[in-house]
């Protein structure tokens, strides 16, 4: 495998990544919309441990929420920002973006659009390979690129398309096995039966936006399990308990080794308009280094909000 080969290989994880320590995240624990009330017996549910692993590795509602986003005009708010090796900002992006369909088509306005700082290349190109990777997968949601087919779909055309689709598939379908990922493949599998003895689970239960009785499935790393046996410490997900549809999910991966340093959290939450889920808040934030590129840092608050039904219309002729 030649250089630029690997390099490319190790973005697709470690785009996700920070030391959370040294950067102040969003969203220090998953969802703050959801109101924990007890731990639960999960057995007196008539429930099995099994149960949740089943619908995390299965569940395909959380990714076809965002799909669901190119049925609707909705507001986007985007906040990024990236730090120096000081870990003092150095540059900023917010973004007012409403989406609407005009025509049959879908129409884009940016209400607020700065960049500040050190965000972009002299060729107007995101410095950040984070950055850009970001912006494809969640502020570009809408676009046919991203809507179309599963979350672990074949990847499209472009440069680095088939990165791009193993980012997705570690987004939307946690728990699974992703290959071509250099020494980090074998260890998103958390539910297989080589890393399943390095997690504890957790059961709790609780009401998400003042109203929506939900579970929380907390699995996370054992204390003495050591830091290079995994790669995820802790995914969360929350589950409404009528339905058992996932509602939210918060990730914690760190890894590091002679090829690969990084720290990610990141949380996602969705909520239901019209009976759809949608997407309403993520948060990311995090840095990566990997040998023969420098440090990337960043951070991310992205809010969807205003979601209003626009069927398109047929153009008009």
């Amino acid at each position: 495998m030649n250089k630029k080969i690997f390099i490319a290989c190790c973005l697709i994880i470690t785009a996700f990544t920070s030391k959370a320590q040294q950067i102040q995240r969003f969203n220090p624990d998953t969802i703050r919309t959801i109101v924990i009330d007890s731990a639960v017996n999960i057995v007196s549910h008539r429930l099995r441990a099994q149960d949740f692993i089943d619908a995390v590795v299965s569940d395909t509602s959380f990714y076809r929420a965002f799909q669901n986003m190119k049925r609707y005009a909705f507001t986007a708010e985007n906040r990024i920002y990236t730090y120096d090796k000081k870990n003092k900002v150095n540059g900023k992006i917010y973004r007012k973006i409403r989406h609407d369909f005009l025509n049959g088509k879908r129409q884009t306005t940016y209400l607020i659009n700065q960049d500040t700082g050190a965000v972009k290349k002299k060729n107007g190109k995101y410095d950040l390979y984070t950055v850009e990777m970001f912006d494809y997968i969640f502020m570009n949601a809408y676009n046919s690129d991203f809507t179309s087919g599963s979350a672990s779909s074949a990847p499209g055309k472009g440069k680095n398309a088939g990165y791009k689709a193993k980012l997705k598939a570690l987004v939307f379908t946690p728990g699974r096995r992703i290959s071509g990922i250099p020494f980090i493949s074998g260890k998103t599998e958390i539910f297989g039966p080589e890393l399943r003895q390095y997690y504890n689970y957790e059961f709790a239960r609780g009401t998400y936006m003042d109203s929506i009785p939900v579970y929380r499935f907390k699995v996370v790393k054992k204390p003495s399990t050591a830091d290079d046996d995994t790669m995820i410490k802790e995914m969360t997900t929350i589950f409404d308990m009528n339905t058992f549809q996932i509602l939210g999910r918060y990730i914690d991966m760190k890894f590091s080794n002679m090829f690969v340093d990084f720290n990610v959290q990141m949380n996602i939450e969705l909520n239901r308009f019209n009976g759809e889920l949608l997407p309403t808040k993520i948060t990311y934030q995090g840095n990566w280094d990997i040998p023969f590129h420098k440090e990337e840092r960043a951070s991310f608050l992205i809010v969807h909000k205003d979601y209003a039904p626009q069927a398109p219309k047929a153009a008009a002729k």
